[in-house]
């Protein structure tokens, strides 16, 4: 992956979340920092790392903008949150809570889902490909949600870098036609591979219960999918207030994947 941005012209500069000094002296050489690292529990959950790179910044001094790693639900509206999976917004917040406090200029990308974990598999757990007879739906698979992807996150993730609109806010990735409820995905799918899928309802309490006794992983993720799947955490509430923008809207020229073209992928 690194070489593939550096064939693309991009200057690689090494430096270390352990070594202050090489924090530094890379952030020196930039003006914007977008920090991309995982805080997904089955990989690494290394966000609170991020407070080392907040130090860097406020060092060097010359960083007009971070964006750190945020990309899925808005954790400032995820107060109410499940335990265990909580903490990924908690610290999120922490790290909110650091820049602020020194005054970074920054932009938060809300990206909701990113559409290799939830398309293909028509939003099944535990899987990352389309299911072959039986699909679970959760609750009556009405509640919409969005789905991004990945390369388009990071277009709108670029066009914020230097865009005085989004200095200081929240940037919500809500494309219309993206906007969809786990049915209409089922449906997209069904019509794309010519084979009608048995749906299997699984109610709010049941599925709730069945991270019980369960990995960490699975509790997080069960949390995670009932917020977004049950609560519409997602797609309940307006897009307005100050300090929050919509991607969409602040760049329409983006010729954004619709998630039927995203699903031929797998067909």
């Amino acid at each position: 992956m690194l070489l593939s941005v550096k064939v693309q012209g991009a200057r690689l500069v090494e430096a270390s979340l352990n070594d202050h000094r090489s924090l530094v002296a890379a952030v020196k050489q930039v003006d914007v920092v977008v920090s991309a690292m995982s805080g997904v529990h089955f990989r690494t959950h290394n966000l609170q790392l991020q407070l080392k790179l907040v130090d860097a910044i406020k060092e060097a001094g010359n960083t007009k903008r971070f964006l750190p790693s945020e990309f899925g639900m808005d954790p400032a509206r995820m107060g109410h949150a499940l335990e265990p999976g909580r903490v990924t917004f908690d610290e999120k917040m922490e790290i909110r809570k650091a820049i602020e406090e020194a005054n970074i200029g920054h932009t938060y990308i809300s990206a909701n889902c990113f559409a290799a974990y939830f398309v293909p598999n028509l939003c099944q757990m535990r899987t990352l490909l389309p299911p072959k007879e039986k699909v679970n739906v959760y609750g009556d698979g009405n509640v919409k949600a969005i789905f991004m992807d990945e390369d388009d996150i990071a277009m709108y993730t670029i066009k914020t870098i230097d865009d005085p609109r989004a200095l200081n806010k929240t940037v919500y990735l809500r494309p219309l036609e993206n906007i969809l409820s786990q049915n209409e995905l089922i449906a997209k799918w069904e019509k794309l591979s010519g084979k009608a899928l048995e749906k299997i309802p699984i109610p709010s309490a049941e599925f709730l219960a069945s991270m019980e006794g369960t990995d960490l992983a699975n509790q997080v993720g069960v949390g995670h999918y009932h917020h977004i799947f049950y609560e519409g955490c997602l797609t309940n509430f307006a897009i307005g207030d100050d300090g929050e923008e919509e991607g969409s809207l602040l760049y329409p020229e983006v010729q954004y994947t619709r998630m039927e073209e995203y699903m031929e992928r797998y067909a």
